[in-house]
């Protein structure tokens, strides 16, 4: 498989806090990355820092043979670059429509509203919000806006999605779908690199997983290694955790 997405000895400063410590990672077109770590442990960071939000202090980013390490959010958008916030934030008083029109608007700025509009239509069919399309967001449950945040991100047409916990606040059912969601974007050949804190999803899905603890990358590999490394097991998973995975091994 052809790459990416390479990170060179990235390292993010925010004061005296060093977030991400020579992180060096590559990513493969079509793979499906967990990104996995305690809380505190440069996750989301790395994610803006790959997007713009924060630009790294130091090192490289390079997407799809171009260096994005200085390049501005909207810039690194419209090259192909989409993510999901652990926080979804939707225009509230926006209908669930409008909500992705104007992200397939602000990816593709030469395109018209009613072909925005009719795009936000097919995506928001995908997450299955169709019949929610003309209801303001600020109506919709918890899960519902998640899967809203997850169409917003498909209509920026992205070649790699970052998903930053969807599944946080979700029932088991609820869970059960947005992982069905993930395995269709992953069948179409999305790139996926998902920050995920359920294990069982995480497993689930992704064919590697990458570790971080404490800003530095202590791991990176396929689920069964990464599950029975020592230092991933002592940083983050647990030894209850391990043998249960050792015992379903």
């Amino acid at each position: 498989m052809s790459e990416i997405l390479r990170l060179q000895s990235v390292s993010r400063r925010f004061g005296g806090l060093q977030a991400l410590r020579d992180v060096s990672l590559s990513v493969s077109k079509g793979e499906v990355i967990g990104l996995i770590g305690p809380n505190g442990a440069g996750k989301t960071t790395l994610v803006n820092v790959v997007t713009g939000v924060t630009p790294a202090t130091a090192g490289t980013v390079t997407f799809d043979g171009r260096d994005i390490t200085r390049v501005k959010t909207y810039r690194s958008a419209r090259l192909g670059l989409s993510r999901t916030f652990q926080i979804v934030q939707p225009f509230a008083q926006f209908s669930a429509l409008d909500n992705v029109a104007a992200a397939a608007l602000f990816s593709q700025p030469g395109e018209g509203l009613k072909a925005a509009r009719e795009e936000a239509r097919r995506h928001l069919a995908f997450v299955g919000l169709e019949a929610q399309s003309g209801q303001q967001a600020a109506t919709l449950t918890l899960a519902m806006r998640k899967r809203l945040e997850l169409a917003k991100a498909l209509a920026m047409r992205p070649k790699l999605l970052f998903l930053d916990e969807v599944n946080a606040g979700l029932n088991s059912a609820e869970v059960e779908r947005a992982t069905e969601l993930i395995h269709q974007l992953a069948a179409d050949g999305i790139t996926i690199v998902m920050i995920e804190h359920l294990m069982k999803v995480v497993l689930n899905v992704c064919s590697r997983i990458v570790v971080l603890h404490n800003g530095q990358l202590i791991a990176d590999g396929q689920p069964r290694d990464v599950m029975t490394n020592p230092a991933v097991i002592e940083a983050y998973l647990g030894q209850q955790y391990a043998q249960r995975i050792g015992a379903h091994g």
